[in-house]
């Protein structure tokens, strides 16, 4: 069973994708800052990172650049997770070193598929 690492502050949010990605047969775990996220992402191999860009105490390119840092999370997709318009999630996903973004507010019918198309691209 694959696992998501979710970096979100947002319980709402943070509840709301661990429902349905459960329900997709994912193992999930979420980090509710930062720090949080990177501890878990560097004690394990998470097969898909999804960070909110706007955390609390780290900023998503801190977050990502110090995830893209770590030999063993090279080839782990890491996706932007966000509410910004799209245009500028896409212009700082790619500055950051994002593999994909994934707007907010999510469509519920379709989030667990993004996920695994964006497991799929990762695969050799």
């Amino acid at each position: 069973m694959p696992t998501i690492l979710v970096i979100e502050d947002n319980v709402e949010n943070a509840r709301m994708v661990d429902k349905l990605l459960r329900r997709a047969q994912y193992e999930v775990v979420t980090a509710q800052d930062g720090e949080q996220g990177l501890v878990y992402a560097l004690e394990s191999q998470p097969d898909l990172i999804l960070v909110d860009l706007g955390l609390p105490d780290l900023d998503g390119q801190t977050v990502v650049g110090l995830l893209r840092q770590q030999a063993h999370l090279k080839v782990v997709p890491i996706i932007a997770f966000t509410a910004w318009p799209e245009e500028t999630a896409h212009s700082m996903a790619q500055a950051y070193g994002c593999d994909g973004i994934i707007l907010k507010p999510i469509d519920t019918r379709s989030f667990a598929q993004q996920i695994a198309n964006f497991i799929a691209q990762k695969q050799p």
